[in-house]
């Protein structure tokens, strides 16, 4: 790679990170020294850390969990301990892409859906507050395991369809008004979980939007002074883009510190959820060291229905890190990941999902979005540097007062996160429609009812789940989580449409989709080479280019078919 190369004098001439777009300090295959790379892995553990924290917040509530229940802390430290795992594997043996893969919002709607059936709503708050410790833990620890086991299950199809080369076929359909639905019903599905953390205190859970807002868009280019260390030069001041970088970050803080100031003072009433007092007990009752381990939770249950309907969430997932892949090749300064790269990803992403059902941790896996713009900030794509993060993560995960510490955030600062988070997923999904002709009536009437009719029906479905009356209970069950689950519902109505709704491929966006799309260049050119030195497995690349069989295998770094 270039970035090998670069000498003394290209660096000189380069007076901050973020001059050059295309200045990479450390590309895929370089390693930076072991002390830079902790503060490097370190950023990266910073940027992820505030996304994964938010999930426990809705998950927990639709689990009957206790708001002041210590085992919420548990979930978080176990969150964060297969993040570790989950993404060391997928950066060294699985597409080998410096990314990282955690917890994700895509696995909450189903999953709420799930929890909205008759069988698994919660008690009233009379009776969980009449039971004993042991029966409200089994309350929440029956649903997690219902979870884990449609998360597992679920996960299954993913692993599958990559690793043996089933993406490929599957991608010629996944067009941009399925993507447009799928994605963007994630967000728009937890408004009312927005609303209903923001509600707690609409002053602060405002100032946090704004705060964020200034910090993210007005702020994104302001630099302040850090002393970096750059090859050939040693240490030297830079200017970097802080803002732009820890926007969440920095904002939560700042908001904590006005919380804790309105708790001192007294202006919010004790038992108020935005005080920083409020559940401080779940922090001292924490315990120091605690190792999350497979089945801590009892071993998973399965049903069909969940099953079925946690099956939109792998989907979602599955179509969003297709669109990273690229992306952070290009952003690393690698050549194009190829198709067994693809392929392999994949599949890593649904052991990885198997991994967290396994552990418990009543999520799946999926590519972090902030942490690849972190890769385009800070131009540091080094593969090495996740793995450090990664035994970050590992130590955190078992150091359990620490993951304790942020469910103590107060409850309005995480509803206004929610409001800008939910909309830049919203966002994104709708970001696809760049591609598509917007002046087409049907594109138009595919996205207008696709996106209403996925709101309308999963809600109603909701309040009437004893609607569905085929005489069988199982198939009540499965058609009822199916329907109530909107990213399904849209996902399937645009893609279904979208393939036998007649419409030239320049209006349905498939041939600028395509091009977006450009995956690999499978020849025997330089840049073919230099790829497969760039993906290949990290040991037993000797024994497996001896054996000629492995380039049918498609997940293997010898598969010679193309996309």
């Amino acid at each position: 790679m270039g970035v090998r190369n670069r000498n003394s004098a290209e660096c000189a001439n380069s007076d901050s990170i973020e001059e050059d777009e295309t200045d990479i300090i450390y590309g895929l295959d370089d390693s930076p020294p072991w002390y830079l790379s902790i503060f490097m892995a370190l950023q990266h553990y910073l940027t992820m850390i505030g996304a994964i924290v938010s999930i426990p917040f809705i998950l927990t509530p639709a689990l009957c969990m206790k708001d002041d229940d210590p085992a919420k802390g548990y979930i978080i430290s176990t969150m964060i301990f297969v993040t570790g795992i989950v993404t060391f594997i997928q950066v060294t043996f699985g597409c080998r892409l410096p990314i990282v893969q955690g917890g994700t919002i895509s696995f909450l709607v189903p999953t709420l859906a799930i929890l909205n059936q008759p069988q698994w709503r919660c008690p009233s708050s009379d009776i969980l507050d009449a039971m004993s410790a042991e029966n409200r833990t089994e309350v929440w620890q029956l649903r997690m395991r219902e979870l884990s086991g449609a998360i597992i299950v679920s996960a299954l199809f993913q692993t599958i369809i990559g690793y043996c080369g089933i993406i490929g076929m599957i991608l010629k359909f996944v067009t941009p008004l399925t993507i447009v639905p799928t994605v963007s019903l994630v967000g728009l599905s937890l408004f009312e979980n927005a609303a209903e953390a923001s509600s707690k205190h609409w002053g602060i859970a405002m100032l946090t939007i704004f705060l964020l807002t200034v910090f993210s868009l007005c702020m994104s280019e302001v630099k302040v002074p850090l002393v970096v260390y750059r090859k050939g030069l040693g240490l030297k001041i830079t200017w970097f883009r802080v803002f732009k970088l820890f926007p969440v970050l920095l904002t939560i803080v700042i908001m904590w510190i006005i919380c804790g100031v309105l708790t001192a003072v007294n202006y919010l009433p004790p038992g108020h959820p935005a005080r920083t007092d409020a559940k401080i007990e779940i922090v001292r009752r924490a315990a120091w060291i605690r190792v999350p381990y497979p089945g801590q939770w009892g071993w998973p249950t399965v049903s069909v229905s969940s099953v079925l309907g946690m099956m939109a969430g792998v989907l979602a997932c599955t179509i969003e890190s297709l669109g990273y892949y690229p992306t952070v090749a290009k952003m690393c300064g690698g050549p194009p990941p190829p198709v067994h790269v693809i392929n392999r990803g994949i599949g890593t992403e649904g052991l990885g999902t198997i991994l967290a059902g396994i552990w418990g941790s009543g999520n799946g896996t999926n590519t972090f979005g902030e942490n690849v713009g972190t890769i385009g900030v800070t131009k540091i794509g080094s593969r090495r540097v996740i793995q450090f993060a990664c035994l970050l993560m590992l130590l955190q995960g078992v150091i359990n007062k620490f993951g304790a510490v942020f469910i103590v955030i107060p409850e309005p600062i995480i509803g206004g996160i929610f409001c800008v988070m939910f909309g830049m997923i919203t966002a994104f999904g709708l970001s696809t429609l760049q591609y598509v002709n917007l002046n087409s009536a049907r594109n138009l009437y595919i996205i207008g009812f696709c996106l209403f009719f996925s709101l309308v029906l999963p809600k109603w479905m909701i309040a009437h789940p004893n609607v569905i009356q085929t005489g069988n209970a199982t198939l009540d069950n499965i058609i009822t989580v199916l329907l109530s689950t909107s990213i399904l519902v849209g996902g399937f109505l645009g893609c279904l449409m979208d393939n036998i709704i007649p419409g030239t491929p320049e209006e349905r966006g498939i041939i600028a989709w395509a091009d977006q799309m450009k995956l690999t260049k499978d020849d025997d050119t330089e840049a073919a080479q230099v790829s497969g030195s760039t993906y290949d497995f990290p040991i037993g690349m000797d024994l497996i280019r001896s054996w000629k069989w492995t380039s049918f295998i498609p997940c293997s770094p010898t598969y010679k078919m193309k996309l």
